[in-house]
């Protein structure tokens, strides 16, 4: 495994699977470094069950998936040999805590502070995310969107 290790945020995932938004290719291109066993991506199973959630629920997406979809497309991520499943170890709920109190969230963003303290446990520090904010503000943590796929060559 690389020792650049990178953690992907549910909405990659979710752009991957949605070729009509403006972030499927660079999503899709992303998943895709995955079938190298080298490709050094992890993912945590609450992201897992996020995108399950996202795609399949129609006020959150256009067209969204049926429970079938969703579950396929997970196990379709979970084959590539590029991508760790990363467990979620007890120290992660210690340290959850200890940063919502050092940064107070509400709602849904309390989900990305748990991948934050996860991405602490396990010694993470890079995110691929479009939501870059959401990862912004923890020390050690470098949020950055996935690089935009090459040109086709002809």
């Amino acid at each position: 495994m690389s020792i650049d290790r990178h953690l992907v945020d549910t909405n990659v995932f979710v752009y991957a699977l949605f070729p009509a938004t403006p972030q499927h290719a660079a999503s899709r291109a992303l998943v895709e470094t995955a079938k190298d066993p080298d490709a050094g991506l992890c993912v945590f199973p609450q992201m897992l069950a996020e995108f399950f959630s996202i795609v399949t629920n129609p006020k959150r997406v256009t067209l969204a998936k049926s429970a079938e979809e969703a579950l396929q497309a997970i196990e379709q991520f979970l084959a590539l040999p590029g991508l760790t499943l990363l467990s979620l170890p007890p120290d992660v709920v210690t340290g959850w805590i200890a940063l919502v109190r050092a940064k107070p969230v509400s709602g849904g963003e309390v989900f990305d502070v748990q991948a934050v303290a996860a991405m602490m446990s396990h010694g993470l520090a890079a995110v691929y995310t479009y939501n870059l904010s959401d990862f912004q503000g923890y020390a050690g943590i470098q949020p950055e969107e996935p690089p935009a796929p090459l040109p086709a060559t002809p």
